[in-house]
C-alpha cells in the first residue's frame, strides 16, 4: 500500500512539473552566514572571527584551535612565525612553551619592552597534522589573512622568524644566511628576517646572531 501511495504521489508530481511547477528543497537548517570579503574588512576583531570559522584548506580538518595573532593591535613591531606547535595549540596561547618563553625573553631583555607592546602571529592559523611541514597550498591559502593583519595592525617593523615566513610573505626564494642581519623597506614597513625560534632551541650557538638581530631591531625603534 505504501508503495502504491508513493507511486501515485510521484505521478502527481510529474503532472505538476509538466504544468510548469518547479521543485525546491526545503531545509530546516538556519541559513549559513555569507563569508565576508576579506579585502573589505576594516576591523582586526572581525578578521579574527572570519579566521575562526575558516575551512579553506585541509589544515582546518584536524585543528583543535584556530591560532589567530595576539598582542597589541597598535603594535609598532609584529613578529611572524610560520606555523603553530602542539603546545601553543593545546594551551591556545602563542607565547606558551619553550619557544614562547624564548621570544618573551628576546622582547623584554633585548628590546627592553613588555611583550604586551608587540603583536605576534603566524603564517598559517591552524597546526599542521602531526606537525608536518606546511605545504605551499596551505601557506598561500592563509597568506591573505596574514597580509590583512599587517594592513590593519600597521606595524613599523615586521620581524620574520625563519625563512618560510619571510619567503611566503615577500614572494622570494631567499636563503636566511643571505638576508639576516640587515633590514629592508617593504611597502609601508621595515622587515627584519631572523632565525626560527625552534632553530634557536636546537642550536643554542645561533642565539648570539639572533641577539645581533634584536639589537638591529632596537636601533630601528629608537
Amino acid at each position: 500500500m505504501k508503495n502504491l501511495r508513493n507511486a501515485l504521489l510521484l505521478k502527481q508530481l510529474y503532472q505538476l512539473k509538466q504544468l510548469g511547477y518547479k521543485y525546491s528543497n526545503i531545509s530546516t537548517a538556519p541559513p549559513k552566514k555569507e563569508p565576508l570579503d576579506i579585502k573589505e574588512i576594516r576591523d582586526i576583531t572581525i578578521l579574527k572571527e572570519e579566521a575562526l570559522v575558516c575551512n579553506l584548506c585541509d589544515l582546518s580538518k584536524n585543528r583543535k584551535n584556530v591560532m589567530f595573532g595576539e598582542g597589541n593591535f597598535n603594535a609598532e613591531i609584529m613578529f611572524i612565525s610560520d606555523n603553530i606547535n602542539f603546545t601553543q595549540e593545546s594551551s591556545n596561547n602563542l607565547f606558551s612553551g619553550r619557544s614562547g618563553e624564548l621570544l618573551s625573553n628576546m622582547i623584554e631583555k633585548v628590546l627592553l619592552i613588555p611583550k604586551s607592546k608587540i603583536y605576534f602571529t603566524n603564517l598559517v592559523k591552524c597546526r599542521p597534522y602531526n606537525n608536518k611541514k606546511i605545504t605551499s597550498i596551505e601557506a598561500h591559502t592563509c597568506l591573505f589573512y596574514l597580509k590583512k593583519e599587517i594592513e590593519l595592525i600597521r606595524p613599523r617593523i615586521v620581524v620574520t622568524l625563519g625563512i618560510d615566513a619571510y619567503n611566503y610573505l615577500t614572494g622570494e626564494s631567499a636563503k636566511l644566511e643571505n638576508i639576516r642581519g640587515k633590514s629592508q623597506t617593504r611597502d609601508n614597513y621595515i622587515i627584519v628576517p631572523t632565525f626560527h625560534l625552534n632553530h634557536l632551541l636546537r642550536e643554542p650557538s645561533a642565539k648570539r646572531f639572533a641577539f645581533e638581530d634584536m639589537k638591529l631591531i632596537k636601533s630601528l625603534m629608537d
